[in-house]
């Protein structure tokens, strides 16, 4: 629902698909930079796939881009500042290899994402990042089988990013750790709501990567609303 009185709006900005992609990079943090200079206390959530691997179209790479692969990537995360950055999970390869870059949990067994979790924990641990990442769970492109979604809980997700379209059926309503995004620009516009959760991607063929002139209108609508913002990570919008 979105407010329009003097109430403080939680604001968080989280960023899909961070990983070693030469086009779906770390270089989206040069805008999140730019964003701090002007907002110190701004909150953004990276959401960073475990062994990243685009199979199919101009985008593929020859295999799976582990993270424990790419200690520079690695230690760039690490080096974020605490006040500023949170790391959530994205899945694990992102997609299905020959089949699509995005559905990797779509329509996965109980037992299936299970052992899918215990493999992105397994890369985490070899990668030095365990610490780093929060459990905090966006699947690829939304999509999560019911049986996926209650597989998640018990591995340990504490707060699963999720869609409000109609793709769960229905389950995603009985949980409650759900945060849904409502601000998708250019696709769901910016607006304030009591919990505001604004989503851009790290990749560069996307409509909605966060490039300069996405974050030009994104610090545009926050200085304009500034004296009702409350920037926060993602648990405070559960």
């Amino acid at each position: 629902q979105i407010c329009r009185d003097n109430m403080r709006h939680k604001v968080n900005i989280s960023i899909d698909d961070v990983s070693p992609h030469p086009r779906s990079s770390a270089n989206v943090l040069e805008r999140c930079f730019e964003m701090i200079s002007v907002f110190p206390d701004i909150k953004f959530t990276l959401f960073v796939p475990t062994s990243y691997w685009r199979t199919m179209g101009p985008t593929a790479t020859r295999g799976p881009l582990r993270l424990d692969i790419y200690p520079e990537f690695c230690e760039l995360l690490l080096a974020l500042p605490k006040e500023n950055f949170e790391i959530g999970y994205h899945g694990h390869l992102h997609g299905i290899p020959g089949t699509s870059n995005n559905d990797e949990f779509k329509n996965l067994s109980y037992e299936q994402t299970t052992k899918l979790f215990e493999e992105m924990y397994k890369i985490a641990d070899a990668a030095s990042l365990t610490e780093l990442f929060k459990p905090v769970f966006r699947p690829p492109a939304w999509k999560m089988s019911p049986d996926a979604l209650r597989a998640a809980k018990d591995s340990g997700i504490e707060v699963l990013a999720l869609t409000e379209d109609d793709i769960y059926q229905g389950y995603d309503k009985q949980l409650d750790n759900v945060v849904y995004y409502n601000a998708n620009p250019p696709f769901k516009p910016l607006n304030l709501f009591e919990k505001t959760e604004i989503v851009y991607h790290a990749c560069e063929w996307d409509r909605n990567y966060l490039n300069v002139e996405h974050r030009e209108k994104l610090e545009s609508f926050l200085e304009d609303n500034i004296d009702n913002i409350e920037f926060c990570f993602m648990d405070a919008l559960v």
